[in-house]
């Protein structure tokens, strides 16, 4: 298992490649980069590119390409290392290939790093148009220098307890050469701090004369590749996977809160049917106690017109005082 930081740099992709015969069905939509200078001035580049595939069929690459996606790597790059062995990588002269098709109305993930020597400068170039490309360098080892005038100033972010130096290369057109190099003894001044759970993109123009563009894109949330490639290959890749959590959850709370306040409304009406039928009971015994009673009186003003026979008399009465202890025994459960 790779230490945490490896695996927040492999989730990132750098946009130092060069993909070939991409259509207009199959677009890269997500790149970011991180360089991690070594002790021995070694620049050791983690990246992750997304290749979404809009059209209705399996995109197999291009008849006259080798591969189903071709991507190259700066001069200089060594020690290649494709993280997903899925994928079908082939190395050649100028990086490597992939094999495996993208999916109709699903997505691909690339996630792949190598190494740049001491002192060798990055110059790259992409093929197709990019909206912002996100450049990250660890805190302390050292600043990078871009040749492109539209390089925002940095910005200092908190990635699991680690701080980060941001890059923002913005509008950048296909076939645009990016140059950068590492300057290991100057250090970055912060322009602004950037929040490192959101992915927000926010451009202010300035009404001034000669005023350039300021932007500030924060960095997505750092997770593993292989659940990023699951999500954008599942049905839900088009809503904001952070938007739809907070939705689930407050679907959660309030099936369960609905679930509570019905068993607590159950629960009260139960005891109040519970004692509305020991009222209901109490009521029938004191009737039933009243009925024995005038029973037990009637019987004795038949006994003194002489209208029973003795032996008669002395059945029924205790037939009657019978009934009515029992009567008188439910009763003491109320009244105690």
């Amino acid at each position: 298992m790779r230490k945490v930081a490896i695996l927040l740099f492999s989730l990132l992709l750098i946009p130092f490649v060069s993909v070939n015969a991409l259509t207009e069905t199959v677009k890269v939509d997500m790149h970011y980069i991180v360089v991690d200078p070594g002790e021995d001035g070694i620049l050791n580049i983690q990246h992750m590119a997304n290749y979404s595939n809009t059209g209705t069929e399996d995109y197999k690459g291009e008849v006259e390409e080798e591969g189903v996606l071709a991507i190259s790597l700066p001069t200089g790059a060594l020690d290649l290392q494709v993280q997903d062995e899925n994928l079908g990588m082939q190395v050649t002269k100028t990086g490597f290939t992939t094999s495996l098709p993208i999916p109709a109305q699903e997505s691909q993930i690339i996630s792949y790093s190598y190494q740049i020597p001491s002192g060798v400068p990055v110059v790259f170039s992409l093929d197709y148009p990019l909206e912002v490309l996100q450049v990250l360098i660890p805190e302390g080892k050292g600043s990078l220098q871009f040749s492109e005038p539209e390089v925002a100033g940095p910005q200092q972010m908190q990635i699991d307890s680690k701080t980060y130096w941001m890059y923002n290369v913005v509008n950048i057109s296909a076939d645009m050469e990016i140059n950068f190099a590492y300057l290991k003894d100057t250090q970055p001044v912060a322009d602004a701090i950037a929040a490192p759970s959101k992915t927000e993109v926010q451009v202010e123009e300035s009404k001034e004369q000669n005023s350039t563009s300021a932007v500030t894109r924060t960095a997505p949330e750092f997770h593993n590749p292989g659940h990023l490639r699951m999500w954008y290959q599942s049905p839900l890749k088009k809503f904001d996977p952070h938007i739809l959590m907070i939705v689930l959850a407050v679907i959660l709370v309030a099936g369960v809160g609905y679930y509570s306040y019905f068993r607590w409304k159950n629960r009260l009406l139960e005891q109040q049917l519970g004692l509305d039928k020991e009222e209901t009971e109490f009521k029938q015994l004191v009737a039933r106690q009243n009925a024995i009673m005038d029973k037990i009186i009637e019987l004795e003003e038949t006994n003194a017109d002489g209208k029973l026979e003795e032996e008669e008399y002395l059945a029924k009465l205790s037939a009657y005082k019978q009934h009515l202890v029992q009567v008188k025994q439910n009763l003491s459960r109320f009244v105690e």
